[in-house]
């Protein structure tokens, strides 16, 4: 048979309300027609007492009220014991537990029994203990983003910020995108400023980075790209756990630091100014005092950290290696991230290759390459090459059938040469 457990009521006391001749008083003001909110006021006790002695009948010298229902010890206990385990911190829960196993008691009452382990639980997920890395241990990185005026237009800019945890040491790089091209160029980037490679590198559960994380075991398993990545550069990927972005707090302020400083509310003429303002801004961060440490991030790095970092690679593998694929518009032209470049207009409404490499791009039409630009980062610009459009203009007067010279200086005189039309698409850049 099933057992239930009760929780006892304390018993009924007797508390002293008001003085007997205080009870009589009222009593006589209210045959005189005074009312409660007056006779309050001239007797001074509070108007509700007034209105119950008034409904109450004969004076009485002391009157009954059950103490506020509550849980006894082993009410409180079994409360506290649903609070942490089936109810998953939920008072309302908990009250409905209770109610099953025979305890009956107010939503409030139970709440004023959990309050304690409920204010322990939420210290315990706020409160972050630092934690101090050794020279050459660890760079955090993390993405942030901003909207930026470049030449009169508003742009989403991302920038990846990587902070060395024990000098901070700050870099930024800036992107049109957030892809894993960009993580993994902004961190080999990242190592190239400072001169050499930490032993970890913590950022958080991106896609570009994590692929998926149990939540039992809180195994991670990384994007093999990002994995193929550290182990070219001989680093260990951690990821923080999630929703516990304090973790990495260093990269988390140094976001900050970059859009309210480093930014701000500055525009730039172009993609390449906001680049040069940044390498400037750097050195500036480096040389300040930093809060935490009070040391300038520079002095602590080259007296510590330098000689901690490991060397770079002799030969690293390319950071940027996107394959995508791509057709070709009306006007011979393909996009990449704002960004377009020329192919031959042959290729007009046809599907191809386009290979973003670290500093060029490759378009392929089947197997072969028809297409080598440099890779831009202007946003919204073209990169052109004028022999893509070779033969685009073609001095005929009948379709099949070739002019007669007197015929092509003609035509010559009253149209546009190749060379008039790579003056008005702007040549080659």
């Amino acid at each position: 048979m099933e057992k239930r457990v009760e929780s006892v009521a304390p018993p009924r006391q007797e508390v002293r309300m008001v003085e007997p001749e205080v009870v009589r008083q009222l009593r006589v003001l209210a045959t005189k027609g005074w009312g409660a909110k007056r006779i309050a006021r001239e007797l001074k006790i509070a108007r509700n007492t007034v209105k119950r002695y008034l409904r109450g009948g004969g004076a009485a010298e002391h009157q009954e009220r059950p103490d506020a229902r509550c849980l006894d010890e082993q009410g409180q206990r079994r409360a506290v014991e649903l609070f942490e385990g089936a109810a998953e911190g939920n008072a309302v829960v908990v009250t409905t537990m209770l109610r099953d196993e025979g305890i009956e008691a107010s939503v409030r009452t139970v709440q004023r029994a959990v309050e304690t382990r409920r204010r322990e639980t939420r210290a315990a997920q706020v409160a972050t203990v630092r934690y101090e890395t050794a020279p050459g241990h660890q760079m955090q990185i993390d993405f942030g983003q901003k909207w930026v005026c470049l030449a009169g237009d508003w742009v989403r800019v991302y920038l990846l910020v990587a902070v060395l945890s024990y000098s901070r040491r700050l870099y930024v790089h800036a992107f049109l995108s957030e892809r894993q091209d960009d993580w993994r160029e902004g961190i080999a980037a990242a190592f190239r400023h400072f001169g050499g490679v930490p032993a970890t590198l913590l950022g958080d559960n991106a896609r570009a980075l994590v692929e998926r994380r149990d939540r039992d075991t809180g195994a991670v398993s990384f994007h093999p790209g990002y994995l193929a990545f550290c182990r070219d550069w001989d680093v260990q990927p951690r990821a923080c756990a999630p929703y516990r972005a304090r973790t990495k707090g260093k990269t988390e302020s140094g976001v900050k630091y970059v859009k309210r400083n480093g930014l701000a509310g500055r525009s730039f003429e172009s993609f390449g100014a906001l680049h040069a303002h940044l390498a400037q801004w750097m050195l500036q961060a480096d040389a300040r005092v930093h809060g935490t440490t009070h040391e300038v991030p520079m002095d602590r790095f080259e007296r510590d950290e330098r000689a901690a970092l490991r060397p770079l690679p002799q030969r690293a593998m390319p950071a940027r290696q996107r394959s995508l694929r791509r057709r070709v518009s009306h006007d011979a032209f393909v996009d990449v991230d704002t960004i377009r470049y020329s192919v031959p207009y042959r290729l007009v409404r046809d599907w191809v290759e386009v290979r973003v490499g670290e500093t060029q791009v490759q378009i392929i039409a089947g197997a072969e390459c028809v297409a080598i630009h440099r890779r831009a980062v202007e946003p919204h610009t073209r990169v052109i090459d004028s022999t893509h459009f070779k033969g685009l203009w073609r001095a005929a007067d009948d379709v099949g059938r070739p002019t007669s010279p007197a015929a092509r200086s003609t035509l010559g005189e009253l149209g546009r040469s190749l060379h008039e039309y790579a003056d008005v698409i702007g040549g080659e850049r």
